[in-house]
């Protein structure tokens, strides 16, 4: 069974001339890798903690859900073999595979999913996905050990693709506690150790269902935020990919040298200026605007993404089946910025704090966005934050404009949240997400999502930017990794060395 969520990206791969002296090579046998990531996650806990690096460690490798996304988008079965939806798309009926273990010995059946469900549905719960998933689930009923029927409030015609994201991963009942430190799963890796600031390294699991298909015996993801010491790390033959890599002004220079091969494809990113909209000025739509018209988006993805980007007017990528292309309302223009700020009152210069989290597109682009401020008589005064920072401090409603990526699919349902961290209190626009969650016909779903999309534009919540590309730079011969990310995830059961 396979729903089509999107089309698969176009990639780019490219090879070519030579760079002077041989690579030791990261890996002395040919079923190890080590991949680099910027960021180092919280814990590794995806069903509790925001961070999107936890899903690029664990998910699909050591938790799983009922099923999979595809780097193409589509939805397939996963520890669900099967299933059926009843006509009005409120019920849903799943068949478990059978003879699945837990890694600590423990089985998987309908009763490990109604406990993950549960718990995910708590009203203690920090699920990301609580109010726009679980929430949702009306029941959960377990007729018997493989069989598990989920009933809906509303129709939704994601929730199967939801269903495969991190936030739904099943966990065994008695150890689900300890997961965001030794998390267990049903998936073809075991964790084996963290060392903090550095690496999470994982093995290959004997007991997974389908081991002899697995060809990587350990993986150990790197975390190096400076862009420069990720290229040397590549160079240098220390890590053997990086499925997402920051520093795009070197990507000329792998992709003119044989030893590596360059993959660029698309990705669910929605990158932003979050506003707080609680705290004045900003809770006046017209300041939130002026800051708007004050980004020139076009220079923004030329000069800090190196072009690798698409421009944005409103929290939707691209990809999403429906999107409407909005960035026409909120035109670069300085003069327009200056004019709405006297017209809110606002006496210039307007000193403003940004706060930087690590990666290249927030450091490089906060300079880029303050000097474009500044045009309009706003000055920011940029404080750079480490990941933990940010997510305690900006995540936590601390701030008045950051920049960040936010990468997870169709997440347009924080803006239902008011206690989301951008501090969005609309009643309006929480009633049309209803309706539009409500609806069953394709047409007037698709026509409240092109709402959705205008409602958060007209009210200038934050100032949306780029939707990113995907660049993916891996050693020649290392095979599989994701060109796209519909989610941030990395898939090592389908990676191999050629």
């Amino acid at each position: 069974m396979k729903l089509h969520r999107r089309a698969a990206a176009a990639v780019v791969v490219v090879a070519a001339a030579t760079l002077a002296a041989p690579l030791a090579l990261a890996q002395s046998k040919k079923d190890t890798v080590t991949l680099a990531m910027v960021l180092e996650p919280p814990g590794l806990d995806p069903t509790t903690a925001p961070a999107a690096a936890i899903g690029e460690i664990v998910h699909y490798n050591i938790l799983e859900g009922l099923t999979k996304i595809n780097v193409d988008g589509s939805v397939t079965p996963l520890l669900a073999e099967s299933w059926t939806m009843d006509p009005d798309g409120k019920s849903y009926t799943f068949r478990l595979k059978k003879g699945v273990k837990f890694q600590d010995g423990e089985p998987f059946d309908s009763s490990a999913v109604k406990f993950s469900f549960e718990r995910a549905k708590d009203e203690k719960s920090t699920n990301k996905a609580k109010k726009a998933v679980f929430d949702n689930i009306s029941s959960i009923s377990t007729p018997d050990p493989s069989t598990v029927i989920l009933t809906l409030n509303n129709a939704d015609g994601n929730f199967l693709f939801r269903l495969g994201e991190n936030t739904a991963v099943i966990l065994p009942p008695k150890s689900a506690a300890g997961t965001a430190t030794h998390p267990i799963g049903t998936g073809p890796y075991r964790f084996e150790d963290w060392k903090k600031g550095n690496s999470v390294t994982l093995t290959k699991w004997d007991g997974f269902r389908d081991a002899k298909s697995i060809k990587i015996r350990r993986v150990t993801f790197r975390f190096i935020n400076d862009p420069a010491a990720a290229v040397s790390a590549l160079l240098a033959g220390d890590v053997d990919g990086m499925p997402r890599f920051g520093a795009l002004q070197s990507l000329k220079q792998f992709q003119s040298d044989k030893r590596f091969t360059v993959e660029i494809g698309s990705t669910a990113g929605k990158g932003i200026m979050t506003i707080n909209n609680k705290r004045k000025p900003f809770d006046d739509v017209r300041v939130r605007r002026a800051l708007m018209h004050a980004i020139d988006r076009k220079a923004f993805i030329d000069g800090v993404l190196e072009g690798l980007a698409k421009p944005i007017g409103s929290h939707f990528a691209p990809t999403d089946a429906g999107y409407i292309d909005l960035t026409g309302m909120y035109p670069y223009d300085p003069e327009k910025a200056k004019a709405l700020l006297k017209e809110a009152g606002v006496q210039t210069p307007l000193n403003v704090t940004l706060t930087l989290p690590p990666p290249q597109y927030a450091r490089k682009g906060g300079e880029v966005v303050a000097a474009m401020l500044a045009k309009v008589g706003v000055i920011a005064k940029i404080e750079n934050v480490e990941w933990a920072q940010w997510l305690s401090g900006p995540f936590k409603g601390n701030f008045d404009l950051t920049i960040i990526n936010h990468v997870e699919p169709l997440d347009y349902m924080q803006y239902a949240n008011t206690s989301y961290y951008w501090g969005y209190d609309s009643k309006a626009f929480r009633d049309l997400a209803a309706k539009h969650a409500a609806e069953t016909n394709p047409k007037e779903r698709a026509r409240l999502f092109a709402e959705l999309q205008k409602m958060l534009a007209v009210d200038c919540v934050n100032a949306y930017i780029f939707n990113p590309a995907q660049v993916a730079v891996a050693r020649k011969g290392l095979k599989g990794l994701w060109a796209s990310s519909p989610i941030f995830a990395n898939d090592i059961s389908a990676v191999s060395w050629q």
